[in-house]
């Protein structure tokens, strides 16, 4: 199954491949018309090409239905499998249980079976017989109109699952077989059965229902509106949205009201994982938030094959639940933050992990290997996820004592706040929990959760859309409907690793209720898919601010959020895609080739083939579409958030990592920027260029207190007016670096390293420097790494050496600015070593995103680390002493 999958999908590779060499060829079209060539227009081809792509996206969305429509039926098969024995048993003197209980927790799953089933044996010959005129409205119109099955389901589903559950309790057979019920894979595929609770299996109709409804909506999107399936598709989510309407406090179970001993009905409204605070120590909580009470829960050690259970850490009634600034609560926890350097190193060991997953899984026997890594990685987004987290978040029972959470965003703080407020509003009671009330309360969590999984990439589906790798180019233009003028501006945050990262800050516009900020920034991405605006006022009353770093006490105006990987990633031509893809897992399993003779699309899978495979296949075609090369944005899109009344305009544009670090010459030999150092140094008559000295200059003078200096995006316009400042030798250069933002003038320092047209340590001693560093024996390393520095050309060594010295002057101001020695060198490791060319991946493609981040990284910011931690190095004595250490370079 495995090679087969593997060969599928590398054919899906190279049919890829093909796409984009087709759409560079500009070439005029033609088409056979009524017996005559015909040149078609751009314009018709466009709207031809629409429709076309329109009708494939279709056909893709109902090959992916079906593929789900049958693990469906058979997970449905697996519930009535023991269905029909226990109600054998249940007329004998030995019965297991009784025919009400075996109805009840049955109910109408026979006929929900046979409905689907029916749907599924329509759909399939619709499917393998497609083309243009092929409809499939009325199959989706007769499924909507018999909802009601579903309706009798959900108003039994909770008595089903707690009779089901008193039942596991009180017969240990039933427990076994409620909890072993085997569920059979697609047809053809070796992975026969898969073991599920019936529990599990009891939520999917009610899982169904929303996913059939979702499904209505791509179709119509794909789907003509002259086309005979438009209007039954639209009647059909006509029926299935009222549907959901008439029921949508039973159709989520999570939401389903949890009911104590006093008979009081409390919902779950919000849960998810925060890092609590808890005697000096961090740890991760799984936080419930009902409708009256605030409850903090820890997952109970269970054996194997027991079921997981939460144990209650304390709760709050709501009624009596504040929230706290530092000046009301007593005193700040201690608590031990890891300098910046160690989150860095995690992120980047956790990147080299994921590319060595993507390069087993495609080795032979290479799968146990694979779930190695996974757990090790695990283990460190973890880990990531406990440390990462600064900002405080603490609430306060009224009546006893407070509780201290961090957050790695203030969006996520905002909402738990809002969410909490908006609940006090109403008449709230306080309430004291029995041990039983609380227990059963506790129990209930695992039932009730939304958040299944610590929020880390190891805990995803390979199905699940991937993020992306690059630098993501953000204009945040200007902002409307304030109510009244505030000093306003705003953050950006996007996610990586699993938490939100706020990366970028706007000016304070002062005394606006429109402000026009019209600032450019570049966030590096990393695995995300998210962009967050938070719009702030301005806060400069003294009694208000805190002394707690992290606490940002500004008000929060407003907040959104958009998905990148929808809005930037654009379509790519399926038609011809999905018919050739089709073709190839209908051949022959001999056949290796396809056949010359064009062939009319058919959608039978191979023997061998199933809905995993096929998952497998839309995932790659998302992986695809998200390849770093494929995602570039030429033109900036832009968009609008709405947050309370308030819009907040922006543009954003992304670049690969690959193509943003690219080192190209300039094609002006005249200016700074993409010049080869040796030239601008002889050209100016200077041991070292004068860009590097005036920024460094600039630094040293205003700058070296600045907190996050180096790390800190500056804004984008103002290091590109910068730049052609310099390229140019303006007059006004000085007094532009005097009214500058310290922050562009230090990005602007780091994009002329990055563009240099090679290395500042050069193409040619790179793979000496990446032995150098691997040595293991402290002298072999000190004589080779100061034989590599002297073998570089003059201008790049006094450069080197005089950047080197910078570091070490803003280092020495740690304390204040936050930036240690390792954190100067993840920043600048890459941007002064990485080769314009690797020779490790000449002629290799980028197998995923992950395959970004490599070794190399951690080598090249332990090369500069290893310098900056050296003692002072003079170049003239570089240049007296001669070494008895000799390597080939």
């Amino acid at each position: 199954m495995e090679e087969e999958e593997e060969e599928v999908l590398c054919y899906l590779d190279r049919v890829l491949e093909e796409e984009e060499e087709e759409e560079e060829e500009e070439e005029e079209v033609f088409e056979y018309g009524d017996g005559e060539l015909d040149p078609i227009t751009p314009i018709h081809r466009q709207f031809k090409g629409e429709i076309e792509k329109g009708l494939e996206m279709k056909k893709l969305v109902l090959s992916g239905f079906l593929a789900s429509e049958e693990i469906y039926i058979n997970q449905l098969e697996a519930l009535l499998l023991p269905m029909r024995p226990l109600k054998a048993t249940a007329t004998t003197s030995q019965p297991v249980l009784t025919i009400q209980q075996v109805e009840t927790i049955f109910y109408k799953i026979q006929d929900i079976f046979e409905i689907h089933k029916e749907f599924y044996d329509s759909l399939l010959p619709n499917i393998q017989q497609w083309d243009e005129k092929v409809t499939v409205g009325h199959l989706f119109q007769k499924l909507a109109s018999q909802l009601g099955v579903y309706k009798a389901f959900v108003d039994n589903y909770k008595v089903a699952l707690e009779t089901a559950e008193k039942c596991s309790q009180a017969n240990s057979q039933f427990q076994k077989i409620s909890e072993n019920l085997k569920v059979k894979g697609p047809k053809g595929s070796k992975d026969c059965t898969t073991t599920v609770s019936m529990e599990a299996l009891l939520y999917k109709p009610i899982d169904r229902v929303t996913r059939s409804t979702l499904v209505l909506h791509d179709l119509l999107k794909h789907t003509p509106k002259d086309h005979p399936d438009f209007p039954l598709l639209q009647d059909a989510l006509r029926i299935s949205q009222n549907f959901l309407s008439s029921i949508n406090e039973e159709i989520d179970p999570r939401r389903t009201a949890v009911t104590t001993p006093k008979g009081e009905a409390r919902q779950l409204v919000k849960d998810g994982f925060l890092v609590e605070v808890s005697e000096s120590s961090r740890k991760l909580r799984h936080v419930f938030l009902f409708t009256d009470l605030l409850l903090c829960a820890k997952m109970k050690k269970t054996a194997v094959g027991r079921h997981q259970q939460y144990e209650c850490k304390w709760y709050i009634p709501l009624a009596d639940l504040t929230f706290q600034t530092l000046d009301d609560s007593d005193c700040c926890p201690s608590i031990h933050v890891l300098p910046e350097h160690e989150i860095e190193e995690m992120k980047i060991k956790i990147s080299v992990l994921k590319s060595e997953i993507q390069k087993e899984k495609k080795a032979p026997k290479g799968q146990s290997r694979v779930e190695r890594l996974r757990k090790k990685m695990n283990e460190q987004e973890s880990w990531l996820l406990l440390h990462s987290p600064t900002i405080p978040f603490r609430v306060h029972n009224k009546h006893g004592k407070s509780y201290y959470f961090l957050l790695s965003s203030d969006y996520e703080r905002s909402e738990w706040r809002e969410s909490i407020q908006k609940l006090q509003k109403k008449d709230l009671q306080s309430c004291v929990l029995s041990s039983v009330e609380l227990q059963v309360l506790t129990s209930s969590c695992f039932k009730l959760r939304t958040v299944h999984n610590i929020p880390v990439t190891s805990n995803k589906d390979d199905e699940e859309t991937p993020g992306l790798y690059g630098f993501l180019h953000v204009i945040v233009h200007s902002a409307k409907g304030f109510k009244e003028s505030a000093n306003l501006y705003c953050t950006l945050e996007v996610d990586s690793f699993g938490y939100f990262v706020s990366k970028a800050k706007t000016r304070v516009f002062r005394d606006t209720s429109e402000p026009q900020w019209n600032e450019e920034f570049e966030i590096e991405l990393e695995g995300s898919q998210y962009l967050r605006i938070l719009c702030y006022e301005n806060c400069y009353d003294k009694s208000m601010l805190n002394k707690d770093d992290n606490e940002i006490v500004d008000k929060i105006m407003g907040k959104g959020q958009v998905q990148m990987t929808e809005i930037l990633v654009p379509d790519i031509n399926l038609n011809e895609v999905c018919e050739r893809l089709e073709q190839h897992c209908c051949v022959d399993q001999n056949q290796h080739n396809l056949s010359s003779q064009p062939q009319t699309p058919v959608l039978k899978r191979h023997s061998n083939t199933g809905a995993k495979l096929w998952g497998r296949v839309r995932s790659k075609l998302l992986r695809q579409k998200l390849d770093p090369q494929t995602v570039q944005s030429k033109n900036w899109h832009m968009d609008v958030i709405e947050m309370n009344g308030i819009k907040v305009e922006f543009s954003m544009k992304f670049t690969s990592r690959d193509l943003s670090l690219k080192r190209t010459p300039s094609k002006k030999q005249s200016g700074v920027f993409g010049v080869k150092i040796n030239v601008v140094t002889k050209r100016e008559r200077s041991k070292v260029p004068y860009i590097v000295r005036q920024c460094i200059e600039e630094v040293e003078k205003r700058g070296i207190d600045e907190v996050g200096i180096y790390r800190i995006s500056g804004v984008a316009t103002d290091i590109q007016a910068l730049k052609t400042a310099f390229d140019t030798n303006t007059k006004d250069i000085l007094m532009m670096l005097s009214d500058m933002d310290i922050n562009a003038i230090a990005g602007t320092l780091k994009l002329y390293f990055r563009e240099l047209p090679e290395p500042l340590l050069t193409d040619r001693l790179y793979p000496a420097f990446m032995e150098g560093i691997a040595l293991s024996d402290p002298a072999a390393k000190e004589n080779c790494m100061m034989h590599l520095l002297r073998s570089l050309p003059d201008p790049n060594l006094m450069t080197f050496l005089t950047l080197l010295e910078h570091l070490k002057r803003v280092a020495e101001k740690e304390p204040i600015n936050k930036m240690s020695l390792h954190n100067l060198a993840t920043v600048f490791g890459p941007t002064l070593l990485r080769p314009s060319e690797s020779e490790t991946t000449k002629g290799q493609q980028i197998t995923s995103a992950s395959d970004i981040w490599s070794h190399d990284v951690m080598a090249q910011v332990q090369v500069l680390l290893y310098y900056l931690q050296h003692p002072p190095i003079s170049f003239a004595e570089l240049k007296r002493n001669t070494l008895y250490f000799s390597t080939d370079v």
